[in-house]
């Protein structure tokens, strides 16, 4: 006898445990143990199980005995492979538990656990365990050891994939023999073995899902609402075939600091990953919603009245009923904004949708619900470069004709403007120009346009562009610094050939444009008049806006 390394596996009943277990048997370097802590469940909680006199009577229930001499003793082979029920590590067991041997985490999604459940137990939110297996992986992380999570699903659709994966995820190395088993009972299997493992006696392998699954109980609907919360936290954890098993959501983000946002949506603040919409949602089925984009210096929300004018005028031309209050809208802001620590170089992207809605349709008559606000409040400097400049393309596709839908109506249905980016993108450009119906300027694809000729300013008519507030901004700071300033229809070419251009947004400031369609704009630097105008505007960014309560400068 030899001391053992211990592989612990921790999943929730009827999560192919068992054939996980079937299948490291196989191994010539490992030892498996079927549910070691079982007997000590039992004395500890109480609950019945046909088989539960028997249980106790040939299994040890002294649970921590049972870490010592049997979980840990020492053993015959290199590896022991130990097969736990998450709901099995209930108090008073050992930190030795999970302190010691390599772990990790088996899931499978409740939809396809509940069904078959109730064989023996009846289920319940306690009999799957999967709230205890959400303490386990807390406390395995929190101990500097983050578990290996491995999805059913993955096991089914590409065994060999999968326990590769898991093998290099515990150190050991891969045996081609985990891939098979033969059919029926096992010397390892518990006393349980007759009511629970029916079905996994008939195995060799593991079968691939079946592609249409039965129809699921709506008797276990609402244990499968309270359930699936938990199975999706450790989901976003887990290993996907061919990739290593990684504890931050992927891709990397632009500013990591996002990683951990709470956002606002309908009447609470919600960690990044939970902040969702219903798919009832009007912003799901339509785009129908309004919205503004809002930014943060130094303690105060620049422009905040005059963006709340604008989402309000446009969810009343939309005829958005049950509207948040001004109010409750500034509320939600401030207090999401203090909950982040955001007081400074950050921006919201504020949302007022129409609703969700009692059935899918395009029909305002099914949003019985009142409208859906989302605060979705970000750290994010300026998005443009706006010390050497930006270069611009010209779209094919136009923009919005008031014909067909205005743009002082400030919406969500943006597909104009992402077809636009779009080819911007093709192009390699920061963004791209769109014009109107007639061929003249209106805008890029996110931002309002201005250029400079002679000393004067020119913007087009806000006919076919949306009449940003950034834009009546620099339009009030151009006739400040007394320079003549001229709003009018504007042709591609008097860009082209125009001493200076820049673009105005909420989310890029003033970004100065040196290149278009591959015409360099003046010396292809950033002009006089833009910085003049940048620092007019970053100067009026630091006296104006409405104050964050709570904010103290420093």
């Amino acid at each position: 006898m030899k001391e053992i390394e211990v592989i612990h596996s921790w999943s929730a009943p009827r999560s192919l445990s068992t054939s996980l277990m079937y299948s490291f048997a196989q191994r010539d370097d490992m030892e498996v143990i079927d549910e070691p802590l079982y007997a000590n469940f039992l004395r500890v909680t109480g609950i019945e199980r046909p088989y539960r006199d028997e249980l106790l009577s040939k299994m040890d229930s002294d649970g921590n005995k049972v870490v010592k001499d049997v979980i840990f003793g020492p053993g015959e082979k290199k590896y022991r492979f130990c097969k736990h029920i998450s709901k099995q590590s209930v108090p008073g067991l050992t930190e030795e538990l999970l302190k010691k041997g390599k772990h990790f985490i088996l899931i499978r999604n409740p939809l396809d656990i509940l069904p078959s459940f109730d064989k023996v137990a009846p289920p319940s939110f306690f009999e799957l365990g999967l709230s205890s297996l959400i303490s386990i992986y807390s406390e395995l992380c929190e101990a500097g050891n983050p578990p290996a999570i491995i999805n059913s699903a993955e096991l089914q659709e590409d065994p060999e994939a999968t326990l590769r994966g898991l093998c290099e995820d515990l150190d050991i190395p891969f045996q081609a023999a985990m891939l098979k088993w033969e059919a029926g009972p096992k010397s390892a299997d518990g006393i349980w073995a007759p009511w629970w493992y029916k079905s996994v006696h008939k195995s060799t392998c593991f079968q691939p899902a079946n592609k249409y699954p039965s129809p699921f109980p709506s008797s276990l609907y609402g244990l499968l609402e309270q359930s699936l919360p938990f199975y999706n936290m450790l989901r976003q954890k887990a290993r996907r075939n061919g990739s290593p098993t990684t504890y931050f959501p992927q891709p990397s983000l632009p500013v990591p600091a996002n990683e951990k946002l709470l956002s606002w949506v309908g009447d609470e603040i919600l960690p990044r990953d939970s902040a969702k919409v219903s798919v009832f949602d009007s912003v799901v089925q339509g785009g129908d919603s309004v919205w503004e984009g809002l930014r943060i210096y130094k303690g105060k929300i620049f422009k905040l009245e005059e963006h709340l004018d604008r989402m309000f005028d446009s969810a009343k031309a939309l005829a958005f009923k049950n509207v948040p209050t001004r109010e409750e809208v500034k509320e939600a802001i401030f207090k999401t904004l203090i909950r982040n620590g955001m007081f400074d170089t950050a921006h919201i992207r504020l949302s007022l949708t129409r609703g969700k809605k009692v059935t899918s349709g395009m029909n305002p008559g099914f949003n019985l619900y009142g409208c859906t606000l989302i605060v979705l409040a970000e750290w994010k400097p300026p998005v443009y470069d706006n010390t050497r400049g930006i270069t611009l393309v010209t779209a094919t596709t136009r923009r919005n004709s008031p014909n067909n839908l205005d743009s002082k109506i400030h919406h969500n249905n943006l597909l104009n403007n992402i077809l636009a980016k779009i080819e911007g993108n093709n192009a390699k450009a920061d963004d791209a120009i769109m014009l109107d119906k007639d061929g003249y300027v209106s805008e890029t694809n996110a931002t309002n346009i201005f250029l400079v000729k002679k000393g004067r300013v020119l913007t087009p008519h806000a006919d076919y562009c949306l009449p940003g507030v950034t834009r009546a901004t620099v339009m009030e700071l151009v006739e400040k610094e007394n320079i003549v300033l001229e709003e009018r229809r504007i042709s591609l070419s008097e860009f082209h050939t125009a001493d200076e251009v820049w673009t105005a947004g909420t989310m890029g400031e003033l970004s100065p444009v040196v290149e278009i369609d591959g015409r360099i704009i003046g010396d292809g630097c950033v002009g006089p008049v833009t910085q003049r105008l940048q620092k007019a505007y970053k100067d009026l960014t630091s006296q104006l806006g409405v104050p964050i309560p709570t904010y103290q400068e420093t």
